[in-house]
């Protein structure tokens, strides 16, 4: 019955390819994809079988290759999962070949995608699998979806495949961002929302990686409205001590009318009103500073530049760092609750005593494990952290545990060290403990117990590490479940902190101040009583992450270098205002999205739902939690 469906299928492909019909391919780039594959790469669209999949070696020397990829886009992934809600989604992320680099899905679902072909090290160019999202966005370069029988192979027309390519700073392919259905029931209508989250995610990638590729070097923002600068849709232009350009992306090539030949290479201040000294003079070390700027052409934008400032005017304040340690410790630790607790896990840790790390997600677990061991005598040495919930099952033993060159086909010559070897004779935090595969538990405990490590493939070394693991999850409740060794439990378990969240901390006010203080490095940025207020009496539901990025955004926006009531995000004017979603840059980009298509369909709301493939009742949910209402 398959082979028919195949057949059927087949037969629809080679028919639409010759032109005499139009089939589901009514999109011109699926009908080139599609002849591409007849013409250029002799698929044939009714045979069924396995994906290239890319050895185990491979993958991980293509995975270490693209580390920083990979680590920027992995928390985007996790977030445009949740956002998605609901089960039947697989995020991917390829490199510019198209093979699978990482896979966020639901665990339950986990096979239903490898049935699918969607495995770690999978080919998905266009040339192995024929018409697909992966492929043809590679191919297309542009934003894309194919929907089910859109697909040229007749295996994967269960697949409704929305993907939008990554650039790199010189406007290369760098991955793919994709989101992957295998239900029945999903309409192409239905994709619109999928898709605009999607692309807005992968340009949030783009951003993200375009700022830490360039951290070194200065780094002009601009947007034509204000509150622009800092979200996805900025210009990010890059230069060198010279002042030359280095790097543009899209956005900053269409607000400047150029194209990216024309400009790198180029003196900045050719584009801009100004000298060099007086663009460099308005630098900040996180470029939070932002003021209006003037092109040649006289078009007016607002930008901030990030750089060393040339006369810094506020440091951190002393008070507002732990006494009697380390500043980069970055930690506020004025509540004599946490005080206490950061006191007695700074002297069980010098005994070699495993601390355990407990506290909702963004309390701060990592920052409080920088904190000990810099307060410790390792902290000359190395700190490695490895988060066990953001590395796939079939790589996490080769992260922690390393391998020998030539131990497996595939394997780097050199081999490579693992995150334990990594942190030999300092700190090692197991992030996410509570999410690590059942089968690599068992071997972590040996090395805790034998204090030796035995690479994939090699022999055993001698390793002298300290161990501080957290988790946002309750282990005894796994342990109980059978998903977390009881004994490991207890052994991890030395001294177990409970970290509180914002909301429990008697220290909020300080704790404002300090991390103020560093989002506005380089000038003095003061919260008037009101804004203080409500900043002070909100819940904090992504507690310090949370705390951060808002402040971020205000220190960017605040004329004069005061917040102001009115400088405050809606949700914190709100009633509901005391269980908001958390403030993330997906979230952002949603409302961003919403707005659009709200504006385009005049506020029809029951046009805007149908656009956007969703029910008018989740639209009203959407724009009640993102505080948007019609004004006038």
């Amino acid at each position: 019955m398959q082979s028919n469906a195949f057949s059927r299928h087949a037969h629809e492909v080679l028919t639409v390819a010759r032109g005499e019909g139009s089939g589901p391919a009514s999109d011109p780039s699926i009908t080139r994809s599609w002849l591409r594959c007849l013409d250029d790469y002799h698929l044939d669209p009714a045979r069924s079988q396995a994906p290239v999949v890319l050895e185990h070696g491979r993958l991980l020397e293509t995975r270490e290759r693209l580390r920083q990829v990979l680590q920027i886009a992995g928390s985007e992934m996790n977030s445009l999962h949740q956002q998605l809600s609901g089960a039947g989604h697989a995020v991917l992320l390829t490199d510019a070949r198209g093979v699978i680099l990482n896979c966020v899905t639901a665990p339950t679902e986990r096979r239903i995608f490898e049935r699918a072909g969607l495995w770690l090290g999978a080919d998905w160019s266009e040339a192995s699998e024929g018409t697909n999202g992966i492929g043809t966005c590679l191919v297309e370069r542009q934003a894309l979806t194919i929907h089910q029988n859109e697909h040229f192979r007749g295996r994967h027309t269960g697949l409704t495949c929305s993907a939008s390519p990554v650039f790199d700073p010189h406007g290369e392919l760098l991955a793919v961002l994709d989101v992957s259905s295998a239900r029945a029931d999903v309409s192409r209508q239905s994709q619109f929302h999928t898709m605009a989250l999607v692309n807005l995610s992968a340009k949030m990638i783009e951003s993200c990686y375009f700022l830490r590729h360039f951290e070194h070097q200065w780094l002009l923002r601009f947007h034509l409205q204000a509150e622009s600068v800092g979200l996805f849709s900025e210009g990010l232009l890059a230069f060198d001590g010279e002042g030359r350009i280095c790097a543009v992306n899209q956005s900053a090539l269409n607000l400047l009318g150029g194209i990216r030949g024309g400009l790198l290479g180029q003196p900045v201040e050719r584009f801009f009103a100004c000298t060099q000294d007086d663009l460099l003079g308005r630098a900040t070390p996180q470029g939070s500073t932002v003021w209006p700027l003037h092109t040649r052409d006289g078009r007016q934008v607002f930008a901030s530049l990030r750089g060393q400032p040339r006369s810094p005017s506020w440091t951190v304040p002393a008070a507002l760092q732990v006494k009697g340690r380390e500043p980069q410790a970055q930690i506020c630790l004025l509540d004599p609750a946490l005080q206490a607790d950061f006191s007695r896990a700074v002297r069980v840790f010098e005994r070699d005593v495993p601390l355990l790390l407990c506290g909702e997600t963004g309390c701060g677990k990592e920052a409080f494990a920088q904190a000990v061991h810099q307060a410790s005598q390792r902290r000359h040495k190395p700190f490695v952290a490895i988060n066990c919930a953001s590395i796939p099952e079939s790589l996490i033993e080769s992260e922690l545990f390393g391998y020998r060159g030539g131990s497996f086909t595939g394997a780097r010559k050199e081999g490579m060290r693992g995150k334990l070897l990594q942190a030999d004779g300092g700190t090692l935090l197991l992030d996410e403990i509570g999410d690590m595969p059942l089968a690599l538990q068992t071997r972590l405990l040996r090395v805790l117990e034998d204090r030796q490590v035995v690479p994939i493939g090699g022999e055993a070394q001698a390793v002298d590490v300290r161990i501080i693991s957290a988790t946002h999850r309750n282990l005894l409740e796994r342990v109980e479940q059978g998903s977390f060794r009881e004994d490991l439990y207890y052994r991890l378990n030395g001294l177990e902190v409970a970290l509180p969240s914002v909301r429990e901390r008697s220290d909020k006010d300080a704790l404002l101040d300090f991390i103020l203080s560093q989002e506005a490095e380089g000038q003095r940025v003061e919260i008037e009583p009101a804004a203080r207020q409500a900043l002070l009496a909100f819940a904090w539901p992504g507690n310090v992450r949370q705390m951060r990025n808002v402040l971020r955004t205000l220190v960017a926006l605040c004329d004069n270098a005061r917040i102001t009531a009115s400088d405050l995000p809606a949700l914190f004017s709100q009633p509901a205002a005391r269980s908001p979603a958390v403030c993330a840059p997906l979230e952002d980009a949603e409302r961003e999205a919403l707005l659009v298509v709200l504006e385009m369909k005049r506020w029809h709301l029951t046009n805007v739902a149908s656009h956007l493939g969703i029910s008018r009742n989740t639209l009203y949910r959407k724009l009640r939690k993102h505080g948007i209402a019609r004004t006038g």
